[in-house]
C-alpha cells in the first residue's frame, strides 16, 4: 500500500529525490531539464495500474478460454482486410525481414485488433507509478520510463498526451519504450518512427523485431503431436524458452509428433487444455520461441499462431487465391517434411 502522503505528492521532482535523480540522469544525456521537470510534474499516481499487473489473462485462464478471446470471426476477417489494405507494406516487410504477412497481422490482431484498441492509460502515469511504486520491478520500469521520456522528447510529442496499456506498452504493436527504441523503424520514409498512428511503421517494426530475434523464414512454428490423456508429470511443458527437449526424449514419455521429425530435433513440448477437458499436444519449433520473445507466454504465442493461420485462410478466400505470387505461406506454420 502506498502511503497517502506519497500519493498526494505524485511525481514532482522537487518533492521526490528519486524522480529528481532520474531528471538529472536524463538531463545529462541531453534532454532539457525544464521539459523533464514539467513532464514529471504532470504525472499522476494510479493505484489501478499496480493492481492490474497481477491480472493478465494468460496467467488466469485455461488455453481454450484464452484462445476464444482472440479467434473470433470478426477479428479474423479484419486481419485479412488489414493485409489487403496495406499489401505493399506487408510485401516489403516480408522481402526485407523474412516475416510473413499473416504472422505480423497475427501480432497486431492480438495486441490491438489492428490498431483499434491501443490502450486508455496515460503512459506517463503508468510508467511513473510502476517505476517508483512497484514492489519488485521498479528498476525495470524506471528504465522504461526513462526510455519513454527520451522518445517523447526526441519526437517532439507531449508525453502526457500518449496513451497505452497499464504496463506502458504503446501503439499498434504495443512496444514497451525500450523495444520502441531498439526495434521501431520508419517504414514509410516520412522521417518519423510513429507506432501510435502509423500502421505502415507498425508493420515494418514488428517484422524488424522478429528478424532481430532470429525468425527463420519458412521455418516451422509447431507440429501437431499425440500423447497420453494426462500430461506426464516428468515433462516440463509450456516453457517460453528455446527448444529444450528432443523428439526422442518426448517419445519415451509417450508423446509423438504426427509426422516424421528427426529424433534429435529439440522442440518445446506444449500441452493445451481444451474445452472438453482433453489435452492437445503440440511441439513448438524455433519460430514458436521467437514469438514468445514478444510476450513470454505460450498461450500468447499459440494465439498469435492460430490467428495467423485463420487470417491466411480468410485472405485467400477474400482474394480468391494464395497470398501473393511468391506464396506468402511458404511452410510458415507447419512443416510436412522431416
Amino acid at each position: 500500500m502506498v502511503p497517502l502522503a506519497a500519493q498526494a505528492q505524485d511525481f514532482d521532482p522537487a518533492a521526490m529525490p528519486k524522480v529528481q535523480a532520474m531528471v538529472e540522469r536524463l538531463a545529462g544525456q541531453g534532454i532539457d531539464r525544464g521539459w523533464l521537470n514539467h513532464a514529471m510534474g504532470e504525472a499522476h499516481y494510479q493505484a489501478s495500474v499496480i493492481e492490474a499487473m497481477s491480472g493478465a489473462a494468460e496467467y488466469n485462464l485455461t488455453w481454450h478460454k484464452y484462445r476464444d478471446i482472440f479467434l473470433g470471426e470478426e477479428r479474423i476477417q479484419e486481419g485479412a482486410a488489414f493485409i489487403a489494405e496495406h499489401r505493399d507494406a506487408f510485401e516489403r516487410a516480408q522481402a526485407r525481414y523474412g516475416v510473413p504477412p499473416e504472422i505480423i497481422a497475427g501480432i497486431l490482431g492480438v495486441e490491438t485488433r489492428y490498431g483499434q484498441i491501443t490502450g486508455k492509460h496515460r503512459v506517463l502515469d503508468s510508467l511513473s507509478t510502476l517505476a517508483f511504486h512497484h514492489p519488485s520491478r521498479g528498476k525495470f520500469f524506471l528504465g522504461e520510463l526513462e526510455a519513454f521520456l527520451t522518445i517523447a522528447y526526441q519526437q517532439h510529442v507531449d508525453p502526457g498526451e500518449l496513451k497505452g496499456s497499464y504496463a506502458g506498452a504503446m501503439g499498434y504493436p504495443q512496444f514497451i519504450p525500450t523495444s520502441y527504441q531498439a526495434y521501431a523503424v520508419d517504414f514509410d520514409g516520412d522521417g518519423q518512427r510513429n507506432l501510435w498512428t502509423d500502421p505502415v511503421d507498425a508493420i515494418g517494426s514488428v517484422a524488424n523485431y522478429f528478424a532481430e530475434h532470429r525468425w527463420q523464414p519458412g521455418g516451422t512454428i509447431y507440429w501437431e503431436a499425440e500423447g497420453p490423456a494426462t500430461p506426464p508429470a516428468s515433462v516440463d511443458f509450456n516453457q517460453a524458452k528455446a527448444p529444450y527437449m528432443s523428439v526422442a526424449e518426448l517419445a519415451a514419455k509417450g508423446i509423438h509428433p504426427q509426422e516424421a521429425i528427426a529424433a534429435d530435433r529439440r522442440v518445446i513440448p506444449l500441452a493445451l487444455e481444451m474445452a472438453d477437458g482433453s489435452t492437445k499436444y503440440r511441439l513448438g519449433g524455433d519460430n514458436f520461441y521467437v514469438i514468445t520473445r514478444y510476450n513470454h507466454s505460450h498461450f500468447y504465442a499459440m494465439a498469435v499462431t492460430e490467428l495467423s493461420e485463420a487470417i491466411a485462410l480468410a485472405f485467400e478466400q477474400q482474394e480468391g487465391g494464395e497470398m501473393g505470387k511468391g506464396g506468402w505461406l511458404d511452410a510458415t506454420v507447419k512443416e510436412t517434411a522431416p
